[in-house]
């Protein structure tokens, strides 16, 4: 193997079967209709190729944020468009910093495209802690608002001063933007150096058909369109999703769905001597009360999954449960009163 991924470990694929995935922090209403009513009735030509920079989906976007088309990058999955920025504004041997706790996967692309992967603790409340992520004077640097695994949104004034200090692009990963409420897309042209990431996979429901995007100002975007695999997002997946943009009655419905449940799993969870975090997102991250490893396991034994991340620092012992609707709540909180009497 290359050396920078020799020490590659693949990505978290436990067994499913009929277990309730309250573990990837999907959308709990279902696949989104107006996608599914598509694909139901899509008629298309396979032979053709589809748009090469999914022109008709940068519309949608730019209808809906008020800005251009060419103000966005579409790729199979913001995973896709991550590597991309990568890919776009690193050399080899280029350092990057990662707050930590993040989204594991930084540091996979980073070290994927020869970078060096530079940690910036987050604050005591998981905050930025802005002096520290400019202090490696990092070639790039990437940070999730809300964060995973934490579920946190970071200030915007943290946000903007990075953004105004640092020398190279920032990317500001929201995908789990629609469920916090704020948000920097309409601010791309304001910074030379701005890229925010979003996603299909959480709000929209569309994990399966991969799809993302990246947003900034004309000059990056165009660069990161230079490097980007033409293609690369299929006809069927840009088909489904500009319908999904479409219909943000569903988007709304989701939101609500989660802002409705977020509270009374955060107490139900405090009720069975869990500490939680707060969230502004579609999950919960919570510290336990019993070993992480044995929690995990007895619900996975009686069919629910959820993510345990007790083994990393900064989240020793704590586990991560998406928000479910107030069905599947009673069932997680049924289940893990269940593992805890079990266990103690």
């Amino acid at each position: 193997m290359r050396s920078t991924t020799r020490h590659f470990r693949r990505y978290y694929n436990p067994s499913v079967g009929d277990a309730i995935r309250m573990d990837t922090n999907t959308n709990v209403l279902g696949s989104n209709p107006a996608a599914a009513k598509f694909l139901s009735s899509a008629e298309m030509n396979m032979n053709d190729y589809p748009n090469t920079y999914s022109d008709g989906l940068r519309d949608a976007l730019a209808e809906l944020y008020g800005l251009e088309r060419e103000n966005f990058v579409v790729g199979a999955g913001s995973d896709e468009t991550l590597d991309i920025a990568f890919k776009t504004f690193t050399e080899w041997g280029d350092n990057a910093v990662v707050p930590v706790p993040s989204y594991s996967l930084y540091d996979y692309f980073v070290s994927m495209n020869g970078g060096k992967v530079y940690t910036a603790d987050l604050t005591d409340d998981y905050q930025l802690d802005v002096d520290a992520v400019l202090k490696p004077s990092a070639k790039i640097m990437i940070m999730p608002s809300p964060n995973n695994p934490t579920g946190n949104a970071f200030r915007q004034k943290d946000i903007e001063e990075i953004l105004e200090r640092a020398d190279g692009p920032v990317i500001v990963d929201e995908a789990y933007g629609e469920y916090s409420g704020a948000s920097m897309i309409k601010r791309v042209n304001e910074f030379d150096n701005l890229i925010v990431m979003r996603t299909f996979s959480k709000a929209y429901a569309m994990a399966g058909l991969r799809v993302g995007y990246a947003v900034a100002n004309l000059n990056v975007a165009d660069m990161m369109n230079c490097v980007k695999i033409p293609y690369s997002l299929n006809m069927l997946s840009e088909g489904a999703a500009i319908a999904a943009v479409k219909d943000q009655e569903f988007i709304r419905r989701s939101v609500d769905l989660v802002d409705r449940n977020r509270g009374p799993l955060s107490d139900g969870l405090r009720r069975l001597g869990f500490t939680p975090f707060p969230s502004d997102a579609n999950f919960i991250l919570a510290r336990s009360p019993i070993d992480h490893a044995v929690l995990t396991e007895g619900l996975r034994k009686k069919g629910v999954l959820i993510r345990d991340f007790g083994s990393k620092r900064r989240t020793e012992n704590c586990v991560r449960t998406t928000i479910g609707s107030e069905e599947l709540n009673k069932i997680l909180l049924e289940r893990t009163e269940e593992v805890i009497s079990e266990n103690q």
